[in-house]
């Protein structure tokens, strides 16, 4: 039995931190509604990143503060940003367009579940209580050149999210190129699951243990 009570995880930012340093320069990145929001807050100022949100802003910058807000001027889950100097605005449409063409290089979207072929489950789980929230989740997944997983390594009860098999709906196909947790960094890759990273405390025995399926260390 592995006891967490004594490791320390990372928070939300370090996990949005550590997305960043796996986004080139130039890049047209989608955030999904959730953790990875956050992202926007953690952009060096020396780098050029472009956030795109598909409410029909591209260029969006940290979330507004103060007399910053403005309430016409959000992100996907309706929060108040900044844009950077340069940003577009557009119609919904044409946002869509972007994504559907093929022009967005990374998404990162919350789930529910990841498979270790990279299939995602990320818009409906099996409690009917629940509200089905789709939204654009799909073509994102599969619109992007590459999709990120930004969620917590664990449910409340203990289980791991990452899994053999998807048993939630599914949102894509071997859509997941990386997965960034609490715990960990894992790559998805035709010969498996390879852990990149982990937080200290923590051996590779004990992640594979805790994940409940089978990765390769990376050396």
């Amino acid at each position: 039995m592995i006891d967490l009570a004594n490791i320390r995880k990372r928070n939300t930012a370090e996990i949005a931190q550590r997305i960043v340093q796996d986004i080139p320069d130039g890049a047209h990145v989608n955030l999904g509604i959730g953790q990875p929001m956050k992202i926007s807050n953690y952009l060096p100022p020396d780098r050029e990143i472009l956030l795109h949100s598909e409410n029909g802003l591209l260029g969006m910058g940290p979330l507004a503060e103060g007399d910053q807000i403005d309430y016409d001027i959000a992100n996907a889950g309706k929060q108040p940003v900044t844009m950077l100097r340069g940003a577009s605005l557009f119609h919904h449409a044409d946002s869509f367009a972007m994504i559907r063409g093929g022009h967005i290089d990374i998404c990162v979207l919350g789930a529910f579940q990841v498979s270790v072929k990279g299939d995602i489950a990320n818009w409906r789980t099996s409690d009917p209580k629940a509200i089905p929230a789709v939204g654009g989740a799909m073509d994102l997944a599969l619109g992007a050149k590459k999709l990120f997983v930004m969620m917590e390594h664990l449910t409340k009860s203990g289980q791991s999210k990452i899994v053999q098999e998807c048993t939630y709906p599914l949102t894509a196909l071997s859509a997941v190129h990386c997965i960034y947790t609490d715990l960990a960094t894992i790559e998805v890759t035709p010969s498996g699951l390879v852990a990149i990273d982990w937080v200290d405390g923590l051996s590779f025995s004990d992640l594979c243990e805790l994940s409940g399926v089978s990765m390769i260390e990376r050396k």
